[in-house]
């Protein structure tokens, strides 16, 4: 055997392990997941605003298929897209629209919960909402807003539960609506810009 041929079977051009095939592109869950939490939150506030008293029952069903396991999903995705900020948020509020629907469809423990029970439920997510408010800034002043106006908005319904204030519960109820506008603005821009390839409606990055 010649030497080249030794030298061949020694170090052979084709690859002992071979290239995993490419991932297929995830396309971006960010306007699903702002949309399912737009939507549920338009529902619940229109109800603690005192505007629509019905859609407080709505909102519950809206919270466990759309707010709730839609926006998780959003969230996974997220994770597969190796955008952090995404798959925290997505998964966290989507976390939060499921644990809503089980607080409102599990009567014993709605009971044992009380006001004071669901009030620091709603502290707990103040704080989660204001930490994630400063990782916003780095995004776009859309998604920065969104994330302003639901930690005012997080910040009413705590006292509107701890204190027994009805009437922070109501501005709760408008700040939501004020949240929920601007979330499915930012929904609304992300997919008419993917879809029409550039820029359509605004979002002002800012990182």
């Amino acid at each position: 055997m010649s030497a080249t041929a030794e030298r061949t079977i020694a170090h052979p051009t084709t690859p002992a392990h071979p290239a995993a095939p490419a991932r297929a592109e995830v396309a971006d869950p960010g306007p699903l997941g702002l949309a399912a939490f737009a939507l549920t939150t338009m529902l619940l506030s229109l109800a603690n605003a005192g505007l629509v008293g019905e859609a407080g029952a709505t909102a519950v069903a809206m919270a466990l298929f759309f707010g709730g396991l839609t926006q998780f999903a959003a969230g996974l995705w997220e994770f597969a897209r190796g955008n952090t900020f995404g798959a925290t948020a997505f998964t966290s509020y989507g976390a939060f629209w499921l644990s809503f629907w089980w607080l409102r469809t599990a009567p014993e423990l709605a009971e044992q919960a009380g006001s004071v029970g669901v009030g620091f439920f709603l502290l707990a997510w103040t704080i989660f909402t204001a930490l994630m408010t400063v990782a916003a800034a780095k995004t776009n002043g859309a998604t920065l807003t969104v994330f302003v106006l639901l930690t005012l908005t997080f910040v009413a319904l705590t006292i509107g539960d701890l204190a027994g204030a009805s009437g922070a519960t109501v501005l709760g109820g408008w700040l939501g609506l004020a949240t929920a506008a601007v979330a499915l603005y930012t929904s609304w821009a992300g997919v008419t810009n993917e879809t029409w390839k550039r820029q359509v409606l605004p979002v002002w990055p800012r990182a």
